[in-house]
Protein backbone atom coordinates (compact mmCIF):
# COMPACT_ATOMS: atom_id res chain seq x y z
CA UNK A 1 0.00 0.00 0.00
CA UNK A 2 1.39 3.38 -1.00
CA UNK A 3 2.24 5.74 1.87
CA UNK A 4 0.88 9.27 1.65
CA UNK A 5 2.84 12.07 3.28
CA UNK A 6 0.44 15.01 3.21
CA UNK A 7 2.95 17.42 4.77
CA UNK A 8 5.61 16.77 2.15
CA UNK A 9 3.00 16.23 -0.56
CA UNK A 10 4.65 12.95 -1.40
CA UNK A 11 3.38 9.51 -2.27
CA UNK A 12 5.78 6.69 -1.60
CA UNK A 13 5.18 3.39 -3.31
CA UNK A 14 7.02 0.11 -3.45
CA UNK A 15 8.07 -2.03 -6.40
CA UNK A 16 9.59 -5.43 -5.66
CA UNK A 17 11.85 -7.46 -7.96
CA UNK A 18 10.90 -11.11 -7.47
CA UNK A 19 12.19 -14.34 -9.01
CA UNK A 20 14.24 -17.49 -8.46
CA UNK A 21 17.71 -17.46 -6.90
CA UNK A 22 20.49 -16.05 -9.11
CA UNK A 23 18.11 -14.92 -11.85
CA UNK A 24 19.52 -11.35 -11.89
CA UNK A 25 17.34 -9.36 -9.49
CA UNK A 26 20.28 -7.76 -7.67
CA UNK A 27 22.04 -7.13 -11.02
CA UNK A 28 18.90 -5.26 -12.18
CA UNK A 29 18.98 -3.05 -9.09
CA UNK A 30 22.71 -2.43 -9.36
CA UNK A 31 22.38 -1.46 -13.01
CA UNK A 32 19.50 0.97 -12.29
CA UNK A 33 21.40 2.45 -9.34
CA UNK A 34 24.43 3.21 -11.54
CA UNK A 35 22.72 4.10 -14.82
CA UNK A 36 20.02 6.35 -13.37
CA UNK A 37 22.12 8.03 -10.69
CA UNK A 38 20.25 11.36 -11.08
CA UNK A 39 16.96 9.71 -10.18
CA UNK A 40 18.30 7.88 -7.15
CA UNK A 41 17.90 9.40 -3.71
CA UNK A 42 20.53 8.39 -1.18
CA UNK A 43 22.39 5.10 -1.17
CA UNK A 44 21.45 1.53 -1.90
CA UNK A 45 20.69 -0.04 1.47
CA UNK A 46 21.46 -3.66 2.19
CA UNK A 47 19.60 -5.07 5.17
CA UNK A 48 20.64 -8.42 6.58
CA UNK A 49 17.49 -10.29 7.40
CA UNK A 50 17.63 -13.74 8.91
CA UNK A 51 21.02 -14.59 7.46
CA UNK A 52 20.51 -13.09 4.02
CA UNK A 53 20.15 -9.66 2.52
CA UNK A 54 17.41 -7.45 1.17
CA UNK A 55 18.41 -4.54 -1.04
CA UNK A 56 16.48 -1.35 -1.63
CA UNK A 57 16.80 2.31 -2.59
CA UNK A 58 14.56 5.29 -3.35
CA UNK A 59 13.96 6.09 -6.99
CA UNK A 60 12.30 9.20 -8.41
CA UNK A 61 10.20 8.43 -11.47
CA UNK A 62 11.01 11.63 -13.37
CA UNK A 63 8.60 12.42 -16.17
CA UNK A 64 5.83 10.13 -15.02
CA UNK A 65 3.84 12.95 -13.51
CA UNK A 66 2.25 13.68 -10.14
CA UNK A 67 -0.82 12.18 -8.52
CA UNK A 68 -3.29 14.74 -7.14
CA UNK A 69 -0.49 17.31 -6.96
CA UNK A 70 1.80 15.00 -4.98
CA UNK A 71 5.31 14.01 -6.00
CA UNK A 72 5.80 10.28 -6.37
CA UNK A 73 8.75 8.45 -4.89
CA UNK A 74 9.30 4.79 -5.58
CA UNK A 75 11.20 2.37 -3.40
CA UNK A 76 12.79 -0.44 -5.37
CA UNK A 77 13.33 -3.66 -3.43
CA UNK A 78 14.74 -7.04 -4.24
CA UNK A 79 14.37 -10.26 -2.33
CA UNK A 80 16.58 -13.34 -2.10
CA UNK A 81 15.39 -16.18 -4.33
CA UNK A 82 16.84 -19.15 -2.45
CA UNK A 83 14.21 -21.48 -1.03
CA UNK A 84 15.34 -21.18 2.58
CA UNK A 85 14.58 -17.45 2.63
CA UNK A 86 10.85 -17.71 2.03
CA UNK A 87 10.01 -15.75 5.20
CA UNK A 88 12.13 -12.80 4.02
CA UNK A 89 10.49 -12.88 0.60
CA UNK A 90 7.08 -12.71 2.19
CA UNK A 91 8.16 -9.89 4.49
CA UNK A 92 9.50 -7.76 1.62
CA UNK A 93 6.17 -8.10 -0.22
CA UNK A 94 4.33 -6.42 2.63
CA UNK A 95 2.76 -3.20 1.32
CA UNK A 96 3.90 -3.87 -2.26
CA UNK A 97 2.35 -1.74 -5.05
CA UNK A 98 3.96 -3.33 -8.11
CA UNK A 99 6.07 -6.39 -8.97
CA UNK A 100 8.73 -7.13 -11.56
CA UNK A 101 9.13 -10.88 -11.96
CA UNK A 102 12.64 -11.66 -13.20
CA UNK A 103 12.67 -14.99 -15.02
CA UNK A 104 15.90 -16.83 -15.84
CA UNK A 105 16.22 -17.69 -19.55
CA UNK A 106 18.58 -20.62 -18.97
CA UNK A 107 16.92 -23.93 -19.92
CA UNK A 108 18.03 -25.55 -16.67
CA UNK A 109 16.09 -22.92 -14.69
CA UNK A 110 12.72 -23.54 -16.30
CA UNK A 111 11.18 -25.29 -13.31
CA UNK A 112 12.68 -22.79 -10.83
CA UNK A 113 10.94 -19.93 -12.68
CA UNK A 114 7.58 -21.64 -12.42
CA UNK A 115 8.05 -22.53 -8.74
CA UNK A 116 9.04 -18.94 -7.97
CA UNK A 117 5.97 -17.52 -9.74
CA UNK A 118 3.73 -19.88 -7.72
CA UNK A 119 5.57 -18.76 -4.58
CA UNK A 120 4.87 -15.11 -5.48
CA UNK A 121 1.20 -15.89 -6.04
CA UNK A 122 0.95 -17.66 -2.67
CA UNK A 123 2.74 -14.90 -0.74
CA UNK A 124 0.59 -12.18 -2.29
CA UNK A 125 -2.54 -14.19 -1.53
CA UNK A 126 -1.61 -14.24 2.15
CA UNK A 127 -1.70 -10.42 2.06
CA UNK A 128 -5.07 -10.52 0.30
CA UNK A 129 -3.60 -9.49 -3.09
CA UNK A 130 -4.35 -11.26 -6.37
CA UNK A 131 -1.47 -11.92 -8.78
CA UNK A 132 -3.94 -11.11 -11.56
CA UNK A 133 -4.75 -7.66 -10.18
CA UNK A 134 -1.41 -6.27 -9.00
CA UNK A 135 0.67 -4.17 -11.45
CA UNK A 136 3.04 -6.85 -12.77
CA UNK A 137 5.71 -7.01 -15.48
CA UNK A 138 7.76 -10.06 -16.46
CA UNK A 139 11.40 -9.73 -17.47
CA UNK A 140 12.99 -12.58 -19.46
CA UNK A 141 16.53 -12.06 -18.24
CA UNK A 142 19.98 -13.32 -19.36
CA UNK A 143 19.20 -13.17 -23.11
CA UNK A 144 22.86 -12.18 -23.68
CA UNK A 145 24.04 -15.66 -22.63
CA UNK A 146 22.99 -17.12 -25.99
CA UNK A 147 26.08 -15.53 -27.53
CA UNK A 148 28.23 -17.48 -25.08
CA UNK A 149 26.68 -20.74 -26.17
CA UNK A 150 24.43 -21.34 -23.16
CA UNK A 151 21.20 -23.21 -23.98
CA UNK A 152 18.37 -20.70 -23.47
CA UNK A 153 14.63 -21.15 -23.67
CA UNK A 154 12.85 -19.28 -26.44
CA UNK A 155 10.78 -16.24 -25.46
CA UNK A 156 7.71 -18.12 -26.77
CA UNK A 157 8.42 -21.02 -24.40
CA UNK A 158 8.87 -18.67 -21.42
CA UNK A 159 5.67 -16.80 -22.28
CA UNK A 160 3.79 -20.12 -22.39
CA UNK A 161 5.25 -21.17 -19.03
CA UNK A 162 4.78 -17.92 -17.16
CA UNK A 163 2.49 -15.52 -18.97
CA UNK A 164 -0.18 -17.58 -20.70
CA UNK A 165 -2.84 -16.79 -18.09
CA UNK A 166 -1.44 -13.54 -16.70
CA UNK A 167 -1.08 -11.77 -20.07
CA UNK A 168 1.06 -8.99 -18.54
CA UNK A 169 3.70 -6.88 -20.35
CA UNK A 170 7.03 -8.71 -20.72
CA UNK A 171 10.50 -7.75 -21.90
CA UNK A 172 13.57 -9.68 -23.06
CA UNK A 173 16.53 -8.34 -21.10
CA UNK A 174 20.07 -8.66 -19.89
CA UNK A 175 20.55 -7.10 -16.46
CA UNK A 176 24.28 -7.58 -16.99
CA UNK A 177 24.46 -5.37 -20.12
CA UNK A 178 21.43 -3.26 -19.16
CA UNK A 179 19.38 -4.23 -22.22
CA UNK A 180 15.65 -4.08 -21.38
CA UNK A 181 16.26 -3.07 -17.73
CA UNK A 182 14.99 0.50 -18.08
CA UNK A 183 12.04 -0.55 -20.25
CA UNK A 184 10.93 -3.15 -17.68
CA UNK A 185 11.09 -0.67 -14.81
CA UNK A 186 9.37 2.11 -16.76
CA UNK A 187 6.44 -0.14 -17.68
CA UNK A 188 6.02 -1.33 -14.09
CA UNK A 189 6.14 2.25 -12.76
CA UNK A 190 3.52 3.29 -15.31
CA UNK A 191 1.17 0.45 -14.32
CA UNK A 192 1.76 1.11 -10.61
CA UNK A 193 0.97 4.83 -10.91
CA UNK A 194 -2.12 4.08 -12.98
CA UNK A 195 -3.34 1.68 -10.33
CA UNK A 196 -2.65 4.23 -7.54
CA UNK A 197 -4.60 6.90 -9.42
CA UNK A 198 -7.53 4.53 -9.74
CA UNK A 199 -7.34 3.67 -6.03
CA UNK A 200 -7.36 7.34 -5.09
CA UNK A 201 -10.40 8.05 -7.21
CA UNK A 202 -12.26 5.20 -5.52
CA UNK A 203 -10.99 6.29 -2.09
Amino acid sequence: MAIFNIKKREIECKIVYYGPGRCGKTTNLEYIFKAYKKQVEGEMVSVNTEGDRTLFFDFLPIGLGKIKGCEVKIQLYTVPGQVQYSSTRKLVLRGVDGVIFVADSLEVRREKNMISLKDLQQNLKEYGISLFKIPLVIQHNKRDLAEQGFPLMSIEQMERDLNRQLKVPSFPASAFTGQGVGATLKECMKLTLKSLQKEMQIG
